[in-house]
């Protein structure tokens, strides 16, 4: 077998379609048989040094970012791109491509797609207009060519079948994992990198996410504004992430609450300080309308984080009863939740606990091994 990975999500930001295309990319290679081949190919070239994926190139980011709001860019990309990996494919014989993205091109022997979510159908509106445009043209031409279809959650899986008819024993879900370096901090464990960023051991609310509509920020810093001052000022909320898109309004919701001194705002925060300011946050707010997995959610429970989410998606999937679940557009609910989260000790206890015990199902060598498994599956078929 000549296993060809697509890893174009792996880039210098590693968010969760790029974090699940490294984890697989850095593990299949011990978990493939002797007589197999594993070829990496990122935006039609062939890769041979996984890692020269995460060095910025910042000129090169900016265009790309640029080119996926283009519905011209994305047009052309898309008569483009089959052509160009048609021919790098040609030389592979006896292939088996993996999709990490949802997309697969023609020319190979056989093909496996990873879905993480419909929102470009669920929720069109929160996506730039070039992206629904683009992944909408994609997305059929992908399944038709796939033999198999991978999700990352079990709501994905029903999602994928109920919306396309796609037969249900040619899909399976096989969660995501979370690193082993999440895991419950004391706060000197935590003191430099909180130190660095001006924070305290469980003196704050985290939120990790790129801004954009799916996030729900919004609603967010509506429903914390409704918190007493004195609990704003004792346990301020910090948004973590790196730039989305449609956020002007937004922007100056920030900008109000940064000035109020009840919100701090910093960008995408690397792999290596994740873990600690994860940890050392008194409770985890993550109120997103729609996730196909939601591994911040993951990540915090393993981290014995008390978890305020959704109770839409996957969501509830992923935290069981760890967490209390809320209505994402019901900013009242917001509030309460996470005063909840703030004050009741008891329930605090619990939900570390809980989550911790949880989050320790879930593991990244598990995918990869669940992965492999499949292409053997495809390749005796």
């Amino acid at each position: 077998m000549n296993l060809v990975l697509a890893v174009d999500a792996i880039n210098p930001s590693l968010t969760g379609i790029g974090r699940y295309t490294w984890e697989l990319a850095t593990r299949l290679p011990a978990l493939l048989a002797p007589e197999d081949h594993l070829h990496y190919i990122a935006r039609h070239r062939w890769v041979n040094d996984l890692s020269a994926l995460r060095v910025a190139a910042p000129v090169r980011q900016a265009v790309r970012r640029s080119l996926v709001r283009s519905q011209l860019a994305a047009a052309a990309y898309a008569v483009l791109w089959p052509i160009v990996m048609r021919y790098r494919l040609s030389g592979v014989t006896n292939a088996l491509y993996h999709g990490t993205n949802f997309y697969v091109p023609p020319g190979t022997d056989r093909s496996i797609a990873t879905f993480h979510d419909l929102s470009i159908y669920r929720h069109p509106e929160c996506h730039p207009a070039a992206r629904v445009a683009f992944m909408r043209r994609a997305i059929p031409q992908t399944l038709r060519r796939s033999d198999f279809i991978i999700t990352v959650s079990e709501f994905t899986r029903r999602e994928v079948i109920e919306f396309f008819g796609w037969p249900a024993d040619k899909i399976k879900a096989i969660p995501l994992g979370v690193d082993a370096t999440f895991q419950p901090h004391s706060a000197s464990q935590t003191h430099t990198v909180l130190q660095r960023l001006g924070l305290q051991h469980d003196g704050y609310v985290l939120c990790t996410a790129t801004i954009e509509p799916r996030k729900n920020i919004s609603r967010l810093l509506e429903a914390y504004a409704l918190l007493p001052a004195a609990t704003r000022t004792r346990w301020p909320l910090v948004l973590a992430g790196g730039e989305g898109w449609n956020d002007e309004a937004l922007q100056t919701q920030i900008r109000q609450a940064e000035r109020a001194g009840w919100l701090r705002r910093f960008g995408y925060i690397d792999e290596a300080a994740l873990p600690a300011l994860m940890a050392g946050a008194r409770c985890f707010a993550f109120p997103s309308i729609y996730e196909g997995f939601g591994l911040p959610v993951l990540e915090a429970m393993a981290s014995g984080v008390p978890v305020v989410t959704a109770n839409v998606a996957s969501l509830p999937e992923v935290a069981g009863d760890c967490a209390l679940l809320i209505d994402p557009y019901d900013v009242d609910a917001i509030q309460a939740s996470l005063d909840r989260a703030l004050h009741d000790e008891a329930w605090r206890a619990q939900a570390a606990a809980r989550g911790t015990q949880r989050a320790a199902g879930f593991s990244w060598d598990r995918t990869a091994a669940d992965t492999a498994a499949i292409y053997q599956q495809v390749s005796a078929s």
